[in-house]
This record gives structure tokens, sequence and C-alpha cells, in this order.
């Protein structure tokens, strides 16, 4: 027996709260897995106001009818008339999207979420007439869907102001992220229709600015997030709600940047929740980087959303003297040179990180080991100029060595990042109070073996630690003074 819906079609249905635009999970054959679905809204359920199936994060362009129809009605089997399912309806065919639109509203859905006709652009005459046309086919609410980045074109503004004067016309889902278009059609039909939010990355001035809710891809991964800054809007705490926002601005970048169902279902796969490769021809190899899906676990770690996996990697505890021959300082040309060395370590955890600094004149051994660093590149090794800003280098100059193997993108942006920037300003700070002795910045030079955790993301707290680690190193090599 169909149930009861939430509420009675029209504008008694009222667009709130936190929506996540669910993906299709698929099995290796590209067929439906059903059991995946079941399992993605359970996980969910407590977290969010709604389900929104078959939307663009749900490949609904990539399915047959019968499937979408399908995914209708275990959506709405899993929410059992305690959340609302708002099913993504939505075709080119006008006739098509009444057939899909009926069968919702037949199967018990709340709403139907409608994208603009793309493909074959209609005028403004006929995107009006195509919802109209639906809005007389059927009772269930309507809430139109604009996504220019996906149909080429924006729902233009005039046209919303005409369909929403149409009583089960009852809302508005925004995923163009251009919050000046979103501001128009709030100040034109705000106080007519919902309007909801559907760009991860402007959430918070859209709810500030007047959008009821959100139908969000991102919604499925860090939905408590989402409801955080929801609520925070709501009682007019702006401090909070952007201090949540910032909390998953990087991810719900890389969720935009890539758009639709490919990062998600990554982010979900690490979390435990295998919902399948997305159908052809959209496919993962080659969509999405390798940085980007290691940027993506990285940050569901410090989101609490996966348990931290921190590699067993740690700074080699050899003595201070043996540190340096893998860049062509032996212990005795050390002992033997009265070569200036000094090491000091900052921070705790995944941001720890440690300094192992060696001075000595360019006509020298460290001369001699600076230039073959320069000109001999190892891979993964790379030397880079500690540097104070584009074009101005640190003096004395220095050459910053990985520790550790960089072993992609990320890595080395931390490295050459606040890395750089930390100990070349330590440098300056020393020089500046005579600590490293102000006649020496042109005959001498200075190599840092630089150690910092692969899995490291905080620049700011990094690039302190290093600071302070570059401190103390100089403080112990520089303390009894240049020989």
């Amino acid at each position: 027996m169909q149930r009861q819906r939430i509420e009675f079609m029209s504008k008694k249905f009222r667009l709130r709260g936190v929506y996540p635009a669910l993906v299709t999970p698929f099995d290796k054959k590209e067929e439906l897995n059903e059991e995946a679905f079941r399992a993605l809204i359970r996980s969910v359920f407590d977290h969010v106001d709604g389900f929104v199936p078959c939307g663009t994060t749900g490949e609904f362009e990539y399915m047959r009818y019968e499937e979408r129809k399908r995914i209708f009605d275990i959506c709405i089997d899993e929410a059992n008339g305690k959340k609302p399912v708002i099913a993504g309806t939505g075709d080119p065919c006008t006739r098509n999207v009444i057939e899909l639109s009926k069968y919702a509203e037949d199967a018990g859905a709340d709403a139907c979420l409608v994208v603009t006709p793309y493909f074959l652009h209609p005028s403004d005459k006929g995107i009006y007439e195509h919802f109209y046309q639906l809005s007389r086919a059927v009772d269930i609410p309507i809430i139109m869907y604009n996504i220019p980045q996906a149909v080429g074109g924006y729902l233009p503004r005039r046209v919303i102001e005409d369909l929403a004067e149409i009583d089960n016309i009852v809302g508005l889902k925004d995923s163009s992220g251009n919050l000046t278009y979103t501001m128009e059609v709030l100040e034109k039909v705000g106080d007519k229709i919902d309007i909801v939010v559907g760009h991860d990355e402007v959430v918070l001035p859209a709810l500030a600015g007047g959008c009821s809710g959100m139908i969000l891809a991102s919604a499925q991964i860090y939905p408590d997030i989402w409801q955080k800054v929801y609520r925070a809007v709501r009682e007019g705490n702006l401090a909070e709600a952007r201090k949540q926002q910032l909390k998953v601005q990087k991810l719900s970048r890389i969720f935009c940047r890539y758009g639709g169902p490919v990062p998600i279902k990554i982010a979900l796969k690490y979390m435990g929740l295998d919902m399948g490769k997305t159908r052809s021809p959209l496919k993962e190899g080659g969509v999405i980087l390798h940085e980007d899906r290691e940027e993506i676990r990285l940050e569901l770690e410090k989101i609490g959303k996966i348990p931290l996996s921190e590699p067993p990697v740690e700074a080699p505890e050899l003595p201070l003297d043996k540190r340096f021959e893998d860049i062509g300082i032996t212990a005795g040309e050390v002992n033997n040179n009265k070569i200036l060395v000094g090491s000091a370590s900052a921070g705790s955890g995944i941001n720890k990180v440690r300094v192992d600094l060696i001075a000595g004149r360019k006509d020298g051994v460290v001369g001699v080991a600076f230039a073959s660093q320069l000109v001999y590149l190892r891979r993964g090794y790379e030397a880079l100029p500690a540097i104070l800003e584009p074009n101005l280098s640190a003096k004395p100059c220095c050459l910053i060595v990985p520790t550790v193997e960089l072993k992609n993108l990320r890595q080395a942006n931390i490295m050459y990042g606040p890395a750089q920037a930390g100990i070349a300003k330590a440098i300056a700070d020393k020089v500046e109070i005579n600590v490293i002795p102000k006649d020496i910045i042109d005959t001498h030079v200075m190599l840092v073996k630089a150690f910092v955790h692969p899995n490291a993301l905080e620049r700011n707290i990094l690039y302190k630690n290093f600071y302070d680690a570059t401190v103390g190193a100089i403080d112990m090599a520089f303390g009894r003074g240049v020989m």
C-alpha cells in the first residue's frame, strides 16, 4: 500500500535542512547494487532531513527509466515515512519527466526535483512550458533545479518568477555556486518558494543570504558538519558556522572541482561504504588525480570520518655527525673541519618536524656538498633554497634537503612551502640579532636536512614548527661561535 506523504502537495511542503544527493551504487557489471544503496541510506539516516535519489550525483543521466523507478522505490521504502524523499525526475523531454514524476508520486515520494531541460536548449517559453505542463500533470510538489555547469545555461530568473506563482512549484535548488544569481532569485521569489543551495563551497554565504537549506553530494559524507553549519546560521552564530564550514572547505572544493559521483564514491569507499565504480563512460581513471585521492583520504582523517593511518615514519636517529653522509659530508669531515652542526625538533604528532643543520665555508666541504646538491638532483630528495619571498633567498644561502622521500605533489608543497618559509625566516632573524654573524653571510653556506611526516597537513602549524626547530638548530650550531 502506498504510504502517506509527509506533507500534502503545494506550498505546504517546506524545503528545510540538510539533504544528501545520493550516489547510485553499481556492481562490477554496472548493474544496480540495491543492498549497497540501502546501506548508504541507513548510514546517514539519523543525520539528514530527507533524501534525494537520482540527481546529478546519482548518475540519473546514465540510468534507464526502470532503474530510476527502482531506486525511488528503495529510497521510499527505507525512508518509511520518517524522512521526505525528493525524487530526481529530470529529463530533457517533458513527456518523460511527467512519466517519472507520476511514478514517483504514486510510489509515495514527497516531491520531485526537475532539472532545466538540456542538450537541445529550449527558449524561455519552452522552459516555462516544461515545468507548467508537469505541474498540471501531477499533484506532487515540484522543485526546480538550476545547474548551469551541467546543462549549459542558467534557469532564467524571469521564468522562475513566473513559475513561482504555480501552486505546486515549491522550491529551487541552485547548484551554480554563483551567489549573485542566488541572491537575485532570493530577492525576487524568496517569499514565495524555498531556495536551497546545491554548491558545497558556498553553503555558509548562501544560508546567511536566505537559503532555507541544502541538497549536497557531500551531505552523505559529513552531514553532521552541515547540520552544525545550518543550525549555527539559524541561531545567528556566524562565527561558529564559519568554523564548521572551514573544516570541510578543502574537501568541498575537491568534490565541486571534479563534480558528480566520482570523488564522492571514492570518499565513501574510504569510509567503508563501497558504492562501486561510476557507470560508463564516466570513470575514475584519468578523471581524478592521485594527489587528490590522497587529499580526500587525509581530509577524511582530519575530520574524524576514517581512522588515522599514520605510517611508521620517523626521522633517522643517527648521531648528528653522521646525518649528512647522504648529501656527501662524512662524520670524519664534520669532526676534522670544525664544521658547525645543530639539530632541533618542534611540534608533535604528524606535525612534528626536525631540522638537522650544517654550516661551513663556500670554499670548504660544505660548499662542495652545497654545489653538488644543486647539480645532481636526487628524485624525491630535490634540494631547494630557503627563500623569504620570491627571488629573495635567505643569507647565508641555505639549501633544504628532505629527510624522507617526497612521493607526491602534496608532500612537495608542504616541504617547499611552510618549510622553505619557516627555515628562511629563522635564518634571517638569527642574522638580525647576530647569532649568525653578519660578516659570514657571503662566505658561508648552509644545508638543512628537513624532516616532516608524509601525512602532515597543517601549513600554518608546520611553518611555526620549522621556524622553531631551525632557531634551535642555529642556536646549537652557532652557540660556540664561528671558528
